[in-house]
Protein backbone atom coordinates (compact mmCIF):
# COMPACT_ATOMS: atom_id res chain seq x y z
CA UNK A 1 0.00 0.00 0.00
CA UNK A 2 0.70 3.63 -0.62
CA UNK A 3 1.64 5.95 2.34
CA UNK A 4 -0.54 9.38 2.28
CA UNK A 5 0.25 12.44 3.00
CA UNK A 6 -2.64 15.02 3.90
CA UNK A 7 -1.77 18.74 4.39
CA UNK A 8 -4.31 21.39 5.19
CA UNK A 9 -3.87 24.96 5.48
CA UNK A 10 -6.10 26.85 7.46
CA UNK A 11 -7.41 30.77 7.41
CA UNK A 12 -9.09 31.53 10.58
CA UNK A 13 -11.63 33.63 11.01
CA UNK A 14 -10.89 35.86 13.72
CA UNK A 15 -9.49 39.86 13.43
CA UNK A 16 -7.61 40.36 16.85
CA UNK A 17 -4.16 38.69 17.22
CA UNK A 18 -5.08 37.48 20.94
CA UNK A 19 -8.41 35.67 19.83
CA UNK A 20 -6.95 34.20 16.50
CA UNK A 21 -3.98 32.60 19.00
CA UNK A 22 -6.56 31.02 20.74
CA UNK A 23 -8.26 29.69 18.15
CA UNK A 24 -5.21 28.22 16.44
CA UNK A 25 -4.51 26.80 20.05
CA UNK A 26 -7.85 25.40 20.57
CA UNK A 27 -7.41 23.87 16.79
CA UNK A 28 -3.82 22.20 17.34
CA UNK A 29 -5.08 20.60 20.66
CA UNK A 30 -8.20 19.18 19.02
CA UNK A 31 -6.50 17.87 15.55
CA UNK A 32 -2.96 16.29 17.64
CA UNK A 33 -5.09 14.41 19.90
CA UNK A 34 -6.64 12.33 17.17
CA UNK A 35 -3.14 11.00 16.08
CA UNK A 36 -2.73 8.42 19.19
CA UNK A 37 -6.70 7.23 19.16
CA UNK A 38 -7.52 6.72 15.40
CA UNK A 39 -5.61 3.35 13.89
CA UNK A 40 -3.58 4.23 10.57
CA UNK A 41 -2.91 7.45 11.08
CA UNK A 42 1.59 7.43 11.31
CA UNK A 43 2.20 11.33 12.25
CA UNK A 44 -0.17 14.68 12.78
CA UNK A 45 1.27 17.53 13.32
CA UNK A 46 -0.42 21.07 13.55
CA UNK A 47 1.76 24.55 13.42
CA UNK A 48 1.07 27.90 13.26
CA UNK A 49 2.55 30.25 10.80
CA UNK A 50 5.08 32.80 12.27
CA UNK A 51 3.12 35.56 11.23
CA UNK A 52 5.60 37.80 9.71
CA UNK A 53 4.44 37.87 6.34
CA UNK A 54 1.03 39.36 5.70
CA UNK A 55 -1.58 37.34 3.52
CA UNK A 56 -0.23 33.76 5.09
CA UNK A 57 -2.25 31.49 6.12
CA UNK A 58 -2.30 31.35 10.44
CA UNK A 59 -2.35 27.55 10.68
CA UNK A 60 -1.57 23.95 8.97
CA UNK A 61 -2.14 20.35 8.98
CA UNK A 62 0.12 18.08 7.81
CA UNK A 63 -0.59 13.97 8.63
CA UNK A 64 0.65 10.84 7.08
CA UNK A 65 -1.69 7.50 6.57
CA UNK A 66 -0.73 4.33 5.96
CA UNK A 67 -2.82 4.29 2.79
CA UNK A 68 -5.61 6.48 1.13
CA UNK A 69 -7.93 3.35 3.02
CA UNK A 70 -6.32 4.90 6.44
CA UNK A 71 -7.13 8.57 5.27
CA UNK A 72 -11.02 8.33 4.72
CA UNK A 73 -11.28 6.08 8.11
CA UNK A 74 -9.56 9.06 9.91
CA UNK A 75 -11.45 11.26 8.04
CA UNK A 76 -15.00 9.66 8.83
CA UNK A 77 -14.24 8.80 12.63
CA UNK A 78 -16.74 10.31 15.01
CA UNK A 79 -13.81 11.70 16.62
CA UNK A 80 -12.51 13.94 13.72
CA UNK A 81 -16.13 14.64 12.79
CA UNK A 82 -16.45 15.97 15.81
CA UNK A 83 -13.13 18.00 15.78
CA UNK A 84 -13.55 19.10 12.25
CA UNK A 85 -17.00 20.67 13.40
CA UNK A 86 -15.08 22.83 16.01
CA UNK A 87 -12.53 23.97 13.46
CA UNK A 88 -15.37 24.86 11.11
CA UNK A 89 -16.80 26.86 13.33
CA UNK A 90 -13.06 29.16 13.28
CA UNK A 91 -12.14 28.63 9.74
CA UNK A 92 -12.80 31.34 7.27
CA UNK A 93 -11.60 28.64 4.16
CA UNK A 94 -9.30 25.69 3.89
CA UNK A 95 -7.44 24.48 1.47
CA UNK A 96 -6.28 20.27 0.95
CA UNK A 97 -3.81 18.93 -0.75
CA UNK A 98 -3.76 14.71 -0.81
CA UNK A 99 0.12 12.80 -2.06
CA UNK A 100 0.98 9.87 -2.28
CA UNK A 101 4.48 9.33 -0.54
CA UNK A 102 6.90 8.18 -2.48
Amino acid sequence: MTKIRHIVAFELAAEGPEQKRRDAEAVKERLEALSSVIPGVQRLDVEFDLGKVPGHWDVVLVSEHDSNEALEAYQADPRHVEAARFVSSVVRQRAVVDHEMG
